[in-house]
């Protein structure tokens, strides 16, 4: 039997770890330099480093590796071996603090946006002692940070600290205004929900689209698909089970808090969720989750599948993002209190969390825009496109209440006088979740629902720290100044409340009324990726980055060119490898069906037996009409193609791609999916979807 207890956390050199094997005073500086944000001193470095590397060696590491996360979407690793040459011929293991606290990667091949010169190769990584070094593959990896020669973030991670820190330093303005001298620190946490899906891996490797795009570009509706939701929360498959089983031992042991797991709506998909931990670990995390569920899911002779909308017609995958804000004293400031000063406290920083996604919900928009979500995002089984924000009915009297300066009756007729004292103890869970909703508040965390599931979080979570850093800072200046304390609290929250209730919205998201509606509320309605990147150098949203130190103006813009490029090279590949394989094999396919039934007319007409060929002839013809349309859709696929080589703007080429390659893409797409529905599947070429979604048994 697994002993779960044990198991945990095995692979990593978590905090036990530290304590038994660093001496005293070195344990406790580390830390200190940990809770400080401070350097690690480099004699403190070389005796961290040698315990972690006999820790390592002693678990069957043989190399080490600065793990980090470029703009690649995906992690980055160079291994190094722990041998240094002896005399004799010889090797030792050695790891000293300088190897531990920094590393020079080649950054030459990694997305820059203009950053540096392809020339200009030399890169660094700095370890991020707030997140455990953990072994994998036999190799002992260290999560660090990635900048360039002259200092910009070239990764994921550097921000996300940066934005953690810009919320923390803000949260402790406002609780030191309420009489909190307890809390040092305040931390966002996450708990990511991650959606995928499981096929055989044999089909797996008959889809083309599948290994290079990780979606399939070709595909009619099975019969069957999510219709009964008979899947959903039903009974798990063996051989998913075992997987299951397989992935959460793997995840246990490097420390990561994989708790639920069950079938989710569509065919063949499937949802891990772990508990919540500190963003930028939860981040880490992830990174790792999705990495495992591929590697751990081959061992099973299974693929998994992460594409944010793999199968047309079914569900796609996303990653609910669960934040929310703690102290270091384990207090959840998005949790209503039971008394009136911590209910006020609360309705404060809930305020905040509003008028951040109300000021900058094309941010948000932005943090979420890919070319796999383009695809899911609005369908029905997420949010649309249109940031807002679901409290619940309940909630939303009270907030309506504050701003009209009127008593609050809740269902229990307790009365609630506006001042000071604001809310009344409201239980959790007072009102149902809204699925509908891209950002709904639940209970004591928001649900930010709009995360595509191939999605690194800490892009959205840089995002939502930053812009709620903003505005509690502006709270903090307004509070600071005043002279009555509870009246100017009271004003506050109430002016906000009215200044941003626009983005308030409990009905149904998906509904073509609230498209009309939020458009009469003016909020945003960013339909594709190239509409959402654009808000990222709009002149207030660099400004909320650069005033909290988040990121520079450079940055801004270089991360803006890269997701300009990634968006249309993502588009470019999957056109490439739809033309590929309609021409290679589907076109053969459909001529070889033409010419099956172009043989059969003629054998009954020679046959002199009074037979109709009416159906067969019918049947040719509505194939020779598709042969032709194929050929002629595939040619203006490729002349569509061909215009992009005399475009350089990064914008352009997106905006070029979204409305012209992808509906080229989608012409050829309907005369392919329709041929599927006739041509016979000893002939077909690739495997349908009821073949895939159905594979695992």
């Amino acid at each position: 039997m697994t002993n779960v207890p044990e198991m945990f956390g095995s692979k990593v050199f978590n905090d036990d770890v530290m304590k038994k094997r660093l001496p005293k005073d070195i344990y406790k500086a580390l830390q200190k330099t940990i809770e400080d944000g401070m350097h690690l001193q480099l004699d403190l470095a070389n005796v961290v480093a040698e315990a972690m590397k006999d820790w390592a060696t002693e678990n069957g590491a043989t190399h080490f590796t600065h793990w980090f996360q470029p703009m690649t979407g995906v992690t980055a690793e160079k291994h190094d071996s722990f041998i240094s040459p002896e005399t004799g011929g010889r090797v030792i293991m050695e790891f000293s603090g300088k190897e531990l606290v920094k590393g020079e990667p080649d950054a030459s091949s990694f997305p820059s946006g203009g950053l540096r010169a392809t020339f200009e190769a030399r890169g660094y990584t700095a370890w991020d002692p707030t997140s455990y070094a953990f072994i994998k593959d036999d190799c002992l990896c260290i999560p660090t940070a990635f900048c360039s020669y002259s200092g910009e973030a070239l990764d994921k991670k550097t921000p996300l600290l940066r934005s953690m820190q810009a919320l923390d330093k803000q949260a402790i303005r406002v609780l030191r205004l309420f009489g909190n001298t307890d809390a040092k620190r305040v931390l966002t946490t996450v708990g990511p929900e991650q959606e995928y899906f499981l096929i055989d891996l044999d089909v797996y490797k008959k889809r083309p689209d599948l290994m290079y795009t990780g979606r399939t570009l070709f595909g009619s509706r099975p019969p069957k698909g999510q219709e009964l939701d008979d899947h959903y929360f039903g009974k798990i498959k063996p051989r998913v089970a075992a997987y299951m089983k397989d992935l959460d031992e793997e995840l246990w042991k490097l420390g990561i808090y994989a708790k639920t797991e069950h079938n989710e709506v569509a065919p063949a998909q499937h949802e891990l969720a772990p508990v919540y931990t500190t963003t930028n670990v939860a981040t880490d995390h992830n990174q790792l989750t999705m990495e495992l569920m591929k590697t751990v899911a081959t061992r099973h002779h299974m693929a998994c599948l992460l594409h944010e909308k793999p199968f047309a017609g079914v569900n796609g995958s996303g990653k609910h993002n669960n934040w929310s804000i703690s102290t270091d004293t384990g207090v959840n400031l998005l949790e209503p209190g039971a008394t009136p000063s911590q209910n006020a406290q609360f309705l404060l920083f809930l305020v905040a969390v509003i008028k951040a996604v109300d000021e900058y919900q094309g941010l948000l928009r932005m943090s979420v825009a890919s070319a796999g979500n383009d695809h899911r995002l609005g369908a029905n089984e997420a949010p649309p496109a249109i940031m807002s924000v679901f409290v619940g009915e309940e909630l939303e009297d009270v907030l309506n209440s504050i701003e009209n300066g009127l008593d609050y009756h809740d269902k229990e007729k307790k009365l609630m006088s506006i001042g000071a004292a604001v809310l009344p103890h409201i239980p959790k869970d007072k009102t149902d979740r809204n699925r509908t909703s891209p950002f709904a508040f639940t209970g004591n965390k928001f649900e930010f629902r709009s995360v595509g599931s191939e999605d690194s979080i800490a892009g959205c979570n840089i995002v939502l720290n930053t812009i709620v850093a903003q505005a509690l800072s502006e709270y903090a200046e307004v509070l600071e100044k005043a002279d009555d304390f509870d009246q100017a609290l009271s004003d506050l929250i109430r002016e906000e409340i009215k200044a941003h209730k626009r983005i308030l919205f409990n009905g149904n998201g998906y509904g073509e009324e609230w498209v009309k509606e939020a458009e009469k509320r003016g909020l945003l309605n960013l339909k594709s990726t190239p509409e959402a990147l654009a808000q990222f150098s709009e002149e207030k949203n660099m400004e909320v980055f650069i005033k909290n130190q988040v990121y520079t103006k450079t940055e801004i813009l270089a991360r803006q060119e890269i997701l300009f490029e990634n968006y249309y090279k993502t588009i470019n590949i999957e056109a490439q490898t739809l033309a590929m394989m309609a021409r290679r094999n589907i076109m053969g396919a459909a001529l070889t069906y033409e010419n099956r039934l172009a043989d059969l007319v003629v054998a009954k007409k020679a046959s002199g037996a009074k037979v109709s060929t009416d159906a067969e002839e019918a049947l040719l013809g509505r194939m020779s009409y598709l042969v032709s349309e194929l050929s002629s859709r595939l040619e203006k696929l490729n002349e569509d193609m061909a215009k992009e080589d005399a475009m350089t703007d990064v914008c352009e080429l997106a905006t070029y791609h979204r409305e012209v390659i992808e509906e080229s893409m989608h012409s050829v797409r309907e005369v392919v999916d329709e041929m599927e529905t006739i041509v016979p599947l000893d002939i077909w070429p690739y495997p349908t979807y009821g073949q895939m979604l159905y594979s695992v048994r």
